[in-house]
């Protein structure tokens, strides 16, 4: 049986190369974001399905998911995804209504995708799944002046290991990608030169996204009793190690 896999963000960056990725070795995909018309570039004539979706609307994720089931059947892994950034800035000059914006997606979202999958995975035939969520390096240390995001990115570590530990009685893994400067278009200022902890700004070396949709496809393609729970992938010379 062809195997299924619903993808957050799919409409640009990672979430597009990785559902590229999955679509080249002949898994079912469903492809969910914002943007219809970027999900629908994003599958490029292929046979996706195309599901428009604010993932911090709970109703419109259920929907979603309901389309879904009613399209495949079954959902075997979940790339959770999507997610937003702020520009750098110490914490009283960010406005409290950017926090609230990048917590819904990057918190709520990731929240109301993860409750979505796990009881569509539960109660399907044969049970069980995979839910692969997207940290970041900002998940272990911070950038400078990125106090939502390294928070969301810590949240979305705890959401990883609660469900690695509630989905085993349903035959359902859990694991969670970090990812340091793949080029995307949200990466772009690292090759033109980004704060540094000692307050420098410097150029930061980045790797090809596609080494990150392999990642994740290896990780998907993995049987249920195996599970990788976390896997720090990042351009080599990044300043991750001995960062801060």
């Amino acid at each position: 049986m062809t195997k299924t896999i619903l993808i957050t963000g799919a409409g640009s960056g990672i979430g597009r190369a990785t559902a590229r990725a999955f679509m080249a070795a002949g898994w079912r995909v469903a492809l969910l974001g914002r943007r219809e018309g970027a999900l629908v570039e994003t599958a490029a004539g292929a046979d996706a399905l195309v599901l428009p979706c604010d993932v911090t609307d709970a109703g419109q994720v259920e929907a979603a998911f309901a389309t879904l089931e009613a399209g495949f059947g079954r959902l075997d892994v979940l790339f959770n995804n999507a997610g937003q950034s702020l520009p750098a800035a110490p914490i009283d000059e960010i406005a409290v209504e950017d926090w609230l914006q990048l917590s819904g997606v990057n918190i709520t979202g990731m929240f109301l995708c993860a409750r979505a999958a796990f009881g569509l995975m539960r109660r399907q035939s044969p049970q069980g799944g995979r839910i692969i969520n997207n940290g970041s390096i900002s998940a272990h240390v911070p950038r400078p002046g990125s106090a939502p995001y390294t928070m969301s990115k810590h949240a979305v570590t705890g959401l990883t290991r609660t469900l690695g530990l509630d989905g085993r009685r349903f035959d359902i893994a859990c694991g969670q990608i970090d990812i340091g400067n793949a080029m995307t278009d949200m990466a772009a200022a690292f090759t033109k030169g980004v704060p540094q902890a000692d307050g420098s700004i410097k150029v930061e070396p980045v790797m090809d996204v596609a080494h990150v949709a392999d990642a994740v496809l290896h990780m998907a393609g993995l049987p249920l009793s195996v599970n990788v729970p976390f896997l720090t992938i990042m351009a080599r010379d990044m300043p991750f190690i001995g960062r801060g």
